[in-house]
């Protein structure tokens, strides 16, 4: 693919700094201790101080997970100069991470804050594995899902039995995408498991990694997780006086329908369009990008993902597994953090990670992640079965 000319930096907001806390299982956490440690690390990587911030919010699912509800002014115990500021919860299923960050950057845009506080957050596994299946089919039309009893794999396992009838069996092709990574999660010090599990574990079935919905089997699956992440944002004239700055070159967010019943649910297509339009915005294509950051909530979701980006038709995306276009050290990288596979998903946190993760590739503060020269990259969170569709286009100006 041939680049496109890169076009002047958009003015637009900035991402100043950042904090990611380790995934896991956070026995001794809350919510409110994850919040507070992400803001506060958050606030002294950027050099801000809390009386500075201008407005907060906090992405955070909830829906059964924690007892605690009504959580965004949790986020002013973070430091007292936090007090008094206006803080809202953001709620968007799996990307309400990338929603909390968009409403920072809209409140931006429209001169109402000059630096916003972004934080995510999710405490999950002190949830009976029963209810986490419900919590999270809350996120599905219910009419359609609630009750089953396989929860959200069992959702996405009719989508990889519905794409192996129309393109064949993708086993291998889906053992591929969690081996690479399983593989590129050793290197993120955040990721909640760092073992090089092996393309043979992903791709057969065994006493620890059984099938679980369809033909998905453990490996194909994202993480039960606690944590956080936050960021700092500011606009363009406040970001001159910071240590570092990374500009939103495109962004996107396309919202499609709840139900599955009147979609193609292989096609992705608010995926599509949320990636047609943020790189249309930045005046870029795929080939201008170091890396990608997606979605991989289950191996068959990252597959379709390829597709839907562009990177290959309709049915080819094992294609670009056998080549090695994907992985670390391919033409284009995707989730060289690990993904959500290897990384952990902890609902509310996952993308303001995913943002934290591509503004440290993009400075060039990824350590063992770090992919080389990366000065652009991207990110695609979902929320349902591309029902939530964020893109951000990421770039380091400062």
């Amino acid at each position: 693919m041939t680049p496109h000319p890169l076009k002047t930096t958009s003015p637009g907001p900035r991402i100043v700094g950042w904090s990611h806390l380790p995934f896991g299982r956070h026995e001794d956490a809350s919510v409110e201790s994850l919040v507070t440690q992400a803001a506060s690390a958050a606030m002294a990587h950027a050099g801000v101080d809390p009386e500075h911030v201008d407005e907060i919010f906090l992405g955070h699912f909830n829906a059964g997970f924690s007892p605690q509800d009504f959580t965004a002014a949790l986020t002013l115990e973070a430091a007292p100069g936090l007090r008094f500021k206006p803080a809202t919860r953001v709620e968007n299923a799996c990307a309400t991470g990338s929603a909390a960050v968009h409403a920072g950057l809209r409140s931006i845009e429209a001169g109402r804050a000059r630096i916003v506080l972004v934080v995510g957050v999710e405490r999950m596994t002190a949830t009976a594995p029963a209810q986490i299946g419900a919590n999270l089919l809350k996120a599905s039309y219910l009419p359609e899902d609630g009750g089953r009893p396989d929860g959200f794999a069992g959702i996405f396992g009719d989508i990889a039995h519905a794409y192996f009838q129309a393109y064949g069996d993708q086993s291998d092709a889906l053992a591929a995408i969690a081996a690479k990574n399983h593989l590129n999660g050793v290197s993120n010090p955040y990721a909640q498991m760092r073992k090089d599990l092996g393309f043979d574990f992903c791709r057969q079935e065994s006493p620890r990694n059984p099938f679980v919905a369809g033909p998905l089997k453990r490996t194909d699956c994202s993480l039960v997780s606690d944590g956080a992440a936050a960021l700092v944002l500011a606009d363009a004239e406040t970001a001159r006086g910071c240590p570092r700055a990374v500009a939103f070159r495109g962004i996107a967010h396309v919202q499609d329908r709840l139900p599955r019943r009147d979609r193609d649910v292989l096609a992705f297509e608010g995926c599509a369009r949320a990636w047609r339009q943020a790189l249309g915005e930045a005046g870029l294509g795929l080939g201008d990008l170091a890396f990608v950051e997606t979605h991989d909530c289950f191996t068959i979701a990252e597959l379709i993902e390829y597709e839907a980006m562009g990177l290959a038709p309709p049915g080819q995306g094992a294609r670009l597994l056998r080549e090695g276009a994907t992985s670390k050290g391919g033409r284009l990288p995707v989730n060289p953090s690990g993904g959500l596979k290897a990384k952990g998903h902890p609902i509310g946190a996952t993308g303001v990670s995913m943002h934290a993760l591509a503004a440290m590739q993009v400075c060039g503060e990824a350590g063992d992640m770090q992919v080389p020269g990366a000065t652009l990259g991207a990110l695609f969170n979902m929320g349902g079965v591309a029902v939530a569709n964020y893109v951000s286009v990421l770039e380091r100006v400062g």
